[in-house]
């Protein structure tokens, strides 16, 4: 089988082909030969060294594929074999070949190209948890979804959207009119104006429910700051650890320095609340993923879940396709194809 590996920690040129025996799978597992692997922003950082969960380089990361079961291993059922699946991987979907554990398949929904639902489990996943799961988001409310033309941000409009909550949401002027055309009420120019005045603006001074960050580090000080009472700040990211010109370790060192220290009686006068998320963090919560994939599931099905693919990078090329994140050039998802 053909893999990327990050043979060392610096920029895109880090990552380099290599071949490999084709995986056996164990008991229990699926091998997959994928047609398409979804990149994040933590493979990113993986690459960079600034990911403590990452493996000892040289590693493959990636943490979701689509493809077809060619083998199953001891106690699954033969059934499987033939059948095109989607799921999470725990590293090494930069491949084109995996073995998974069953119970992180899913069967892919034939509405769906193969691209498409590798653009599913990390994005909406986590989009999920941050608005409903643990943001808790009614019809009534209003979200504020920093980066929403990133593959998480799309896919939070799609869950608020089906939510029925006013959406607000970050993004650069030039992908304004296609995040609007994806439901965003209203779009925020960060880069050419100061965000915090114009959510100001629009909330009559009150505020927001629910804010969505995954920029990390001083930014989230002025999300929660920019929170309604009993408003809530999810925070899921740190990619302001790319945006220094520091090296290596010392960009993730400025970035935590700057991050607020939240006091529990501060947080029990303003009404206002704060969490995290990580889905690389949930391998051991089986169950509840699978329970809130099937909603999504369910959201394929009647039409509200809707994966964007902006572009899609020969599994060659994933330098490439990194740096094009990395340029914040992306509306939705970067896919890999081997």
């Amino acid at each position: 089988m053909k893999q990327v590996t990050i043979t060392g920690h610096g920029g895109p040129d880090k990552l380099q082909v290599r071949e490999s025996p084709d995986p056996v799978p164990a008991a229990g597992e699926l091998r997959v030969r994928v047609r398409a692997t979804g990149i994040n922003f933590a493979d990113i950082l993986a690459r960079q060294g600034l990911y403590p969960d990452a493996p000892k380089t040289p590693c493959v990361v990636g943490y979701e594929v689509s493809g077809t079961v060619d083998a199953v291993g001891p106690g699954v059922d033969g059934g499987w074999v033939g059948q095109d699946v989607f799921g999470l991987t725990r590293f090494g979907g930069y491949s084109d070949t995996v073995v998974v554990p069953q119970g992180q398949m899913f069967a892919k929904p034939a509405s769906l190209s193969h691209e498409q639902a590798a653009a599913i489990p990390v994005n909406y996943l986590t989009a999920w948890q941050l608005l409903v799961a643990a943001g808790s988001l009614s019809a009534d409310e209003t979200v504020l979804i920093h980066n929403a033309g990133g593959g998480v941000g799309l896919a939070a409009i799609d869950v608020a959207r089906h939510v029925g909550a006013t959406i607000y949401g970050t993004a650069s002027a030039g992908k304004h009119a296609f995040l609007k055309s994806r439901g965003l009420h209203e779009a925020i120019d960060y880069r050419g104006k100061d965000w915090t005045r114009e959510l100001h603006r629009l909330t009559g001074g009150r505020g927001v429910e629910l804010i969505t960050d995954p920029i990390g580090g001083g930014h989230w000080k002025k999300s929660y700051k920019a929170l309604r009472h009993s408003g809530r700040l999810g925070m899921f990211g740190i990619s302001v650890v790319t945006e220094s010109g520091l090296l290596g370790p010392l960009k993730l060192l400025k970035a935590v320095s700057g991050m607020p220290l939240f006091n529990p009686v501060s947080l029990m006068n303003d009404n206002r609340g704060v969490f995290g998320v990580n889905m690389g963090h949930m391998w051991h919560e089986t169950a509840k993923i699978r329970g809130w994939m099937e909603k999504l599931l369910e959201g394929v099905r009647d039409g509200w879940v809707r994966p964007h693919v902006d572009r899609t990078w020969p599994l060659a090329q994933a330098g490439e396709a990194q740096a094009y994140i990395e340029s914040r050039g992306n509306i939705g998802k970067i896919i890999l194809i081997p």
